[in-house]
């Protein structure tokens, strides 16, 4: 038996076959796309919901987030939805041992 194998085109279609090692096919139209680096482009003019100036780049953005004390929220939005932990005012012991023994008589 024979061992093959094939290698597609991302698009689909097949881009070359080995039969036992051996190139048996090759589509050499088959054109690569270009790599190139990936540019984030500024972000676009938006108007603060803070104090109402146009804000109209990242270093601006960063300056005035810090300027008014402000966080912005993304990928982190689970740990701002965490609900406190209940403060325990020192009574909070007493009224469950009281319910439990309520419940029990």
């Amino acid at each position: 038996m024979s061992r093959l194998r094939i290698i597609y085109k991302p698009e689909g279609g097949k881009l070359a076959e080995y039969r036992d090692g051996e190139l048996v096919y090759l589509d050499e139209s088959y054109q690569a796309p270009q790599k190139a680096h990936g540019v984030m482009p500024d972000i676009q003019p938006y108007q603060s919901m803070a104090d109402g100036t146009w804000i109209t780049s990242r270093s601006q953005h960063r300056a005035h987030l810090k300027q008014h004390g402000l966080i912005e929220v993304g990928n982190e939005i689970d740990s701002a939805m965490k609900k406190a932990a209940p403060k325990d005012n020192g009574n909070l012991r007493k009224t469950l041992i009281d319910v439990y023994r309520s419940m029990k008589s």
